[in-house]
C-alpha cells in the first residue's frame, strides 16, 4: 500500500485488486465469525491490523474499516440465510460494502432521518437519498448579516438551491449497501437495516466529489427512486436499525481512530528521519532543543491516544457498561491528537511538508476527516458528558 499511497491519492484510484489481497490476509471480515468466512479475531485485534494498515495508506484502511462494520452488522443481526448469502463475498472482498446512514437533514441527528421504505406485499420500496447537504461556496446569504466582514465575491447561487455533497464511502463502486430507512413513526423506532444490492431498480449514484483527503476510494451520493428491495433483505426486526446502527459505530469509532493512529504513526517517524538529516545553521535539526521537545510531545500522545483507543476495543469486546463512554472518549482524543500529530510534522518538515512529494501532507489530509465522520467528535462530547450525569 505504501509506495502506492500517492498514487492513489492524485489520481484517485479505488484499489480493488490490492484490497482483496488484503482480505486474502483475512482482512475483509476481521471480527466477523468463521462459519461465513471471516477471521474472527477480536476488537483489540482489529485494531492493531488497522494501524498497522494505516501507515501505508490511511485513506484506503479507512474504506477497509467500513466495509467491516458493514460486514459485522450483516453477520451479528442478520439470519443464518442472510450471514451465509452475504458475509462469505464480503469477507474475500469479491463483493465490497457501503454504510447508508448520513442524510441531507440528519448528519449528527441520525435519528431524524427520512428516508422511507413502504412494505408493499415482500417488498420494501425505498425512496430518498443518502447525501450531505452543503452550502455551496458563496458570500452569505442575505439572512446571514456579518457585519464585520465586508462582502466577499463568488459565484452567486439562487435562494434555495443548494447542492448536495454525499459521504457515502464507497458509494457507487460498493456491491453491497447496508441502509438506515424509516419503516415506522419518527425517532430512532421507526428505523430499520435493509441491504440493498447494487443493479437494483430505482438504486442510483450521484457524482464523485472531490474531497481534501480519503481520495482512494469515492464518495457519492446514493439515492434511492421507487427502490423495491425483498423484505428478506431486512437485517434484524422491523424498528431495530437505530440499535443496529449506533452498535455498528461504537466499533466505527475504535477502527477509524486507529486509522488515525497508523497516519501519526508515520508521520512521527518521518519526522524523526527528517530532523536527522535536515541541516540548517551547520547542524541537523535533531540537535534542536525546541524541536526535539515537539517531536517528544508527539510520541507522547501518540501512546496516550494507542493506550485510550486499546482500552475501549478491550471495552467494546467484553460489551462492559462503559463500553459506549470509552469509544466515544477514544475517537475524540485519539483523532484530535493524531491529527494535530500530522499537523505538526507537516510544520517540523518546513516547506518540503507542504510538497504532494512529502508523505506528511496526505497523512494530515486523510486524517482530518476522522473527527468529523462516525459521529463528529462534537457528538462524541455529548455521549461522554451524558454518560457522567447519568451516574
Amino acid at each position: 500500500m505504501a509506495p502506492n499511497m500517492a498514487e492513489w491519492d492524485q489520481k484517485e484510484l479505488f484499489p480493488v485488486d490490492v484490497m482483496r489481497k488484503a482480505a486474502q490476509l483475512g482482512f475483509g471480515g476481521i471480527y466477523v465469525r468463521t462459519d461465513v468466512g471471516g477471521s474472527g479475531l477480536s476488537r483489540l485485534d482489529t485494531s492493531v491490523i488497522f494501524e498497522a494498515l494505516a501507515t501505508g495508506c490511511t485513506s484506503t484502511t479507512a474504506y477497509i474499516s467500513i466495509h467491516n462494520m458493514c460486514a459485522w452488522m450483516i453477520d451479528t443481526f442478520g439470519s443464518e440465510e442472510q450471514r451465509h448469502r452475504f458475509c462469505p463475498p464480503l469477507c474475500t472482498m469479491e463483493k465490497f460494502a457501503s454504510y447508508c446512514l448520513t442524510e441531507p437533514g440528519s448528519g449528527s441527528d441520525a435519528a431524524s432521518l427520512l428516508t422511507s421504505a413502504k412494505r408493499q406485499g415482500d417488498h420494501y420500496v425505498l425512496s430518498g437519498s443518502k447525501v450531505q447537504a452543503c452550502r455551496p461556496r458563496s458570500s452569505p446569504g442575505r439572512s446571514e448579516a456579518v457585519p464585520l466582514l465586508p462582502p466577499q465575491p463568488g459565484p452567486q447561487v439562487r435562494e434555495g438551491t443548494f447542492p448536495g455533497v454525499a459521504f457515502i464511502s464507497g458509494g457507487g463502486e460498493a456491491d453491497i449497501y447496508v441502509v438506515m430507512c424509516r419503516t415506522g413513526g419518527p425517532g430512532p423506532k421507526g428505523i430499520s437495516c435493509i441491504v440493498v444490492e447494487k443493479g437494483t431498480p430505482g438504486l442510483s449514484f450521484g457524482k464523485k466529489e472531490r474531497k481534501v483527503g480519503w481520495n482512494s476510494q469515492p464518495t457519492r451520493a446514493v439515492i434511492f427512486e421507487d427502490c423495491a428491495v425483498p423484505v428478506a433483505n431486512r437485517i434484524g426486526d422491523e424498528g431495530q436499525g437505530f440499535l443496529i446502527a449506533m452498535r455498528g459505530l461504537n466499533g466505527g469509532r475504535i477502527n477509524v481512530a486507529s486509522c488515525s493512529l497508523g497516519a501519526a504513526y508515520a508521520s512521527v517517524i518521518l519526522t524523526r528521519d527528517h530532523l536527522k538529516v535536515r541541516k540548517q545553521f551547520g547542524e541537523p535539526l535533531a540537535s534542536n532543543q525546541y524541536l526535539q521537545f515537539k517531536l517528544a510531545d508527539m510520541v507522547a500522545r501518540l501512546v496516550a491516544s494507542r493506550l485510550m483507543i486499546r482500552n475501549a476495543a478491550v471495552a467494546l469486546q467484553e460489551e462492559r457498561e462503559d463500553a459506549v463512554a470509552l469509544c466515544s472518549m477514544a475517537k475524540l482524543f485519539a483523532t484530535d491528537e493524531c491529527f494535530a500529530i500530522c499537523n505538526q510534522a507537516l510544520q517540523m518538515h518546513g516547506g518540503y511538508g507542504y510538497l504532494k512529494d512529502c508523505a506528511v501532507q496526505q497523512y494530515m489530509r486523510d486524517s482530518r476527516v476522522h473527527q468529523i465522520l462516525e459521529g463528529s467528535n462534537e457528538v462524541m462530547r455529548i455521549l461522554i458528558s451524558r454518560s457522567l450525569l447519568q451516574e
